[in-house]
């Protein structure tokens, strides 16, 4: 889900509570708190030799002792909002940062309205071997025969 998607989901259920779906069906506690928006910026080289540049929005939670906190939509909008003095474009993709027994990022998947809240769906990140998505790609040529140290 971009940026955009999940502002526009957030803006059309003002009322709603937003509740974070782990993978897992589990959910991030109610009261957790969004303390950061953050642009992330990754540039890489793969193991066939090519680089390559990654940028999304990271919006990080924090569960602390407040437990009667409710963060509702036109809230978290507002925060998102300010986060366009660091985030250069809302067509972003975003995480959410999560601090259950390890730091791990989810990908938002969708939002559906239930009830008062609005589900935001998190999906697990994957890994990826870029050289071996190239090679399933490009049927002509293999990434691998011009590089020892491609996979």
């Amino acid at each position: 889900m971009t940026l955009h998607d999940l502002q526009d989901a957030l803006k059309a259920n003002p009322k709603r509570f937003p509740r974070f779906v782990l993978p897992n069906g589990d959910y991030i506690p109610a009261h957790a708190r969004v303390t950061e928006v953050a642009r992330e910026v990754r540039t890489f080289i793969d193991c066939g030799g090519l680089t390559g540049k990654e940028e999304k929005v990271v919006l990080q939670t924090h569960v602390g002792d407040d437990t009667d906190h409710r963060l509702r939509s036109d809230r978290f909008a507002k925060i998102l909002g300010l986060g366009s003095r660091v985030i250069p474009s809302a067509r972003l993709d975003v995480d959410v940062e999560y601090d259950c027994c390890v730091v791990a990022q989810y990908p938002i998947a969708g939002a559906k309205p239930r009830g008062q809240y609005l589900d935001l769906i998190l999906q697990r990140g994957r890994t990826q071997c870029r050289a071996q998505e190239r090679r399933r790609l490009e049927t002509a040529v293999d990434c691998c025969a011009t590089s020892t140290a491609c996979c």
